[in-house]
């Protein structure tokens, strides 16, 4: 049995989670559920950063101490991923003592490799990164909140391991994804390096793990919460659970903390001796015309609002349906309703009707004999057959948005063949022939509903359902004839928008 180690990254709680929260979850949970369904044994770790500047701000802007703060907001990560039918295996909260003592035995370990130095340091510091910028940055006027700041702090020696990070990128094409990414990282890397402040002074900021060697100082937030990705599974607690699992498959995040997640995690692994997650891979924004989605902007979209408007899983195939790995998407309501309307409401919901009511008009209800296949049956089978391994292929090649494409594609082959064929005028001369073409447009659909069932559940699970297949695979012929199908509403009920 192969393994299937998935993580998101794990989000700030100084606010509401968004769209594009929702977003790299869902991507998750698809991705662990296909796993899932070929017979891999999977692990999928999301969870919370609850440490920083930024937490601690927001915390007191509501007159709360972080801690109430984060066990006030965690709730409602808690509950979005419950209510977007996303299903992982743990989740992980940077304040639980769990993580915290394996953040400490990190710091530990690194140091005592030699790699942790005191420096007395003076630079510009942005507050909202929550780092120390070059003044580069500092000129491209493109950090907020940014201050000078002079003080001893602690520092990781990530300049030790440039080089040996670059050889390894190099050597291994598929561990940064999208290319462009992997070579926007090279491009960096080619550059002086530098170290990594992982300190902060109490006396400036108290709201993290303390350094277990200076009481007086807390790690740096991103050498807190990339630790969580090897906590969770076992480091340091569980080395059997722990080498069973790491290193991770991929690592999904979005593309502004590509850097972190390239270089710094990656460095910290290698003074730690362990190996580096198999791929990293930078999706992209999901933006408002052309701008990111942002709480500060106010732009951000609110999937609860989405949801309980147009139901869950047509939430979940818009994000999957809309967004290439790597690019940026643009979100709008009138492209989520034709998207809906289209692809759900008229290609898949419509087949469904069609197929079933067919069914139930003239057989009686019962999935009819397939009979002998013309050769107009014979390319539906061929087509439906392939499509396993087509869709295999584009998962593991991380290609979501086309394998979404590839099973649409299918359902419209059949919406065709149906309309080509006839089977309601075949049914008053050939009754044999009706049943051959609504048994192939049903198996079909069977198939096509089974290849969808990691981003739509609860609809694919509907559909299987109505047609008597709940647990069959993804084999063309498994849907049985004289099976009686349940009668059912709309699927996916048409958006109408009033012309204005």
């Amino acid at each position: 049995m192969s393994k299937f180690f998935v993580t998101t990254p794990i989000y700030y709680v100084n606010d509401a989670p968004h769209i594009g929260h929702a977003y790299t979850t869902i991507l998750a949970d698809v991705l662990s559920r296909y796993h899932r369904t070929v017979g891999d044994e999977v692990f999928f770790l999301t969870g919370l950063d609850e440490h920083g500047q930024k937490v601690k701000q927001a915390a007191e802007k509501r007159g709360l101490s972080p801690q109430a703060h984060c066990d006030d907001l965690a709730p409602r990560f808690i509950n979005l991923w419950k209510t977007l039918d996303i299903r992982y295996d743990d989740f992980i909260r940077t304040t639980q003592e769990r993580h915290k003592k394996i953040v400490q035995m990190v710091l530990k370990e690194v140091h005592a490799n030699g790699d942790i130095y005191t420096d007395e340091y003076e630079g510009w510091y942005s507050v909202a990164e929550e780092r120390f910028i070059t003044d580069v940055e500092y000129e491209s006027g493109q950090f907020r909140d940014v201050k000078k700041l002079k003080e001893k702090n602690y520092f990781f020696k990530m300049s030790k391991y440039q080089q040996r990070l670059i050889d390894y990128i190099e050597d291994n094409p598929h561990f940064l994804r999208p290319e462009h990414r992997r070579n926007e990282m090279l491009g960096f890397l080619r550059q002086p390096l530098g170290d990594l402040c992982i300190s902060r002074p109490k006396s400036r900021m108290d709201w993290g793990i303390e350094i277990p060697f200076d009481p007086d100082y807390v790690t740096y937030v991103w050498f807190d919460a990339l630790v969580n990705y090897i906590s969770v599974p076992g480091y340091g607690t569980d080395e059997t659970r722990f080498n069973k699992w790491w290193p991770a498959d991929v690592h999904l995040i979005g593309k502004d903390i590509l850097t972190t997640h390239s270089v710094y995690w990656t460095t910290m692994l290698f003074s730690l001796g362990l190996p580096l997650p198999k791929t990293i891979f930078a999706h992209g924004w999901w933006l408002i015309g052309e701008t990111k989605m942002s709480k500060s902007l106010g732009n951000v979209v609110n999937p609860l609002d989405l949801i309980e408007n147009y139901g869950v899983d047509a939430v979940r195939y818009y994000l999957m349906r809309e967004m290439v790995l790597g690019s940026d998407a643009n979100f709008t309501l009138d492209s989520f309703i034709k998207c809906y309307n289209s692809d759900l409401a008229n290609d898949f919901g419509n087949l469904l009707n069609r197929v079933s009511g067919l069914i139930q008009k003239n057989h009686g209800g019962e999935v009819p004999e397939p009979g002998i296949l013309t050769n107009a049956e014979e390319e539906i089978k061929a087509q439906a057959s392939a499509l396993p391994g087509k869709v295999k292929d584009l998962i593991n090649d991380y290609k979501v948005q086309e394998a979404v494409v590839a099973s649409l594609d299918l359902v419209r082959v059949l919406n065709k063949y149906m309309e080509t064929q006839a089977p309601w005028k075949l049914a008053k001369t050939d009754m044999k022939a009706a049943n051959r073409v609504l048994y192939a447009a049903a198996e079909g659909l069977r198939m096509a509903t089974v290849m969808l069932a990691p981003v739509m559940p609860e609809k694919t699970a509907n559909v299987l359902y109505i047609l008597g297949a709940q647990n069959s695979k993804s084999l063309w012929g498994q849907l049985k004839p004289g099976t009686k199908l349940q009668a059912h509403p709309p699927l996916f009920p048409r958006i109408e928008v009033e012309k204005k």
